[in-house]
């Protein structure tokens, strides 16, 4: 798997994974500034951004693809951040290659299993035929019809890209998500534990972390702690990003 990916700064390696419908691009701004005093790699997961479009989307297969990604990119041991869909694989890659992690940081994300919540979602985005659009306006019309959010279509519309010759397209694999979506809803498995620092972050006002989540996480993880950014919800990077950049860096200032 040659996940695409792009790569700031120098220091201790620090790798950066986005959620479900994500990409890299997601993180440049923040990852930039995390670069200041470490070397930045930010990774689109298989199915998402530039990476290949392949069969199959759970958290055992994308914590190989970054297990792949860490040898070919020569990097021995680092940090990794990971949002959502992403802090499940940075968890499942921490329990199969706990060797790899210097620190492991966990953003809106429990290991649980949870309900679904993306089918309203999902069937605006395959109700959009990309090769019928005219314009990015006109997408995001038609995504208004089910989408109220405008800050939640934008983000969609993020994936949305444009060939001089066949028009537009997803650059996800919109296919493969909606295939294997319950995947991404499944707790994790095993009995496995990760006892390197951990910091779990939260959205104040989001509901994906619980104060009841905390036991099993704790089990999972046994040096983990609990951070709250106020006035945040599931895109805490996103909402309130000089709060969060200042707890991750905070607590990856203690690995240098």
């Amino acid at each position: 798997m040659d996940l695409n990916f792009k790569t700031f700064g120098q220091g201790p390696a620090l790798v950066i994974l986005h959620g479900l419908f994500g990409s890299l691009d997601n993180w440049q701004t923040l990852g930039k500034r995390f670069a200041e005093r470490r070397t930045v790699y930010l990774v689109d997961q298989r199915n998402h951004g530039k990476s290949p479009h392949v069969s199959g989307l759970d958290y055992p297969a994308m914590a190989e693809d970054l297990a792949a990604f860490f040898e070919a990119q020569g990097i021995r041991q680092a940090s990794v951040l990971g949002h959502s869909m992403g802090g499940k694989t940075a968890m499942r890659f921490a329990l199969d290659h706990p060797e790899k992690l210097e620190s492991l940081v966990v953003a809106d994300m429990a290991p649980k299993a949870y309900p679904p919540g993306h089918d309203l979602i999902l069937a605006a985005l395959q109700s959009l035929d990309p090769s019928e659009l005219e314009s990015r306006q006109d997408a995001e019309r038609q995504l208004s019809e089910s989408i109220r959010d405008q800050g939640i279509r934008l983000f969609l519309l993020k994936n949305l890209t444009r060939d001089a010759k066949e028009g537009y397209r997803w650059k996800m694999n919109l296919p493969e998500i909606v295939k294997h979506y319950p995947r991404i809803l499944e707790g994790l498995t095993g009995s496995e534990s990760f006892d390197g620092p951990t910091l779990f972050i939260r959205g104040g006002n989001s509901r994906y972390v619980e104060d009841a989540d905390w036991p099993a996480i704790h089990e999972r993880f046994p040096q983990a702690r609990l951070e709250t950014v106020p006035d945040a919800g599931h895109w805490l990077h996103a909402e309130q990003p000089d709060a969060f950049y200042e707890q991750v860096e905070a607590f990856l200032d203690q690995m240098v």
